[in-house]
């Protein structure tokens, strides 16, 4: 388990969260072993890397084939740079343009190219598919 948190202001606390806005699952099969949504608020969401539309979690569900982005895009099946991707075009909490950025600040090159079309192809997909 992970965890970020997201202001305008510097943030200094640094401990686990335990009623999240969102949770994002990369790995759809811990839907099966674990209550992804424990401790989510009432009007939070949940994202989730799969190719199933049809879920209901009890929350606002929003999904995404990450892992084919990431097949098609990078060639590799490794989703986090979609997901950041998705969340930014689903919560609207940080643009496009940010992640990109954060990318290429940490991959250089081809790779920070390639990481940073994942991140732009997701959220543009769920900018459609959810507005």
């Amino acid at each position: 388990m992970a965890f970020t948190r997201i202001d305008d202001k510097k943030i200094t606390l640094r401990c686990q969260i335990y009623n999240p806005d969102y949770v994002v699952v990369q790995d759809p099969t811990l839907l099966e072993s674990v209550n992804v949504v424990e401790g989510l608020k009432e009007n939070g969401g949940i994202i989730i890397n799969t190719v199933k539309d049809d879920l209901d979690l009890g929350y606002k569900t929003y999904t995404i084939d990450a892992t084919g982005i990431a097949l098609d895009v990078l060639g590799v099946p490794i989703v986090n740079t979609a997901m950041v991707g998705a969340f930014a075009g689903v919560t609207k909490l940080v643009s496009i343009e940010s992640v990109k950025k954060a990318i290429l600040d940490t991959f250089k090159g081809k790779l920070g190219e390639k990481n940073a079309k994942a991140a732009e192809v997701a959220y543009n997909e769920m900018l459609k598919k959810y507005g």
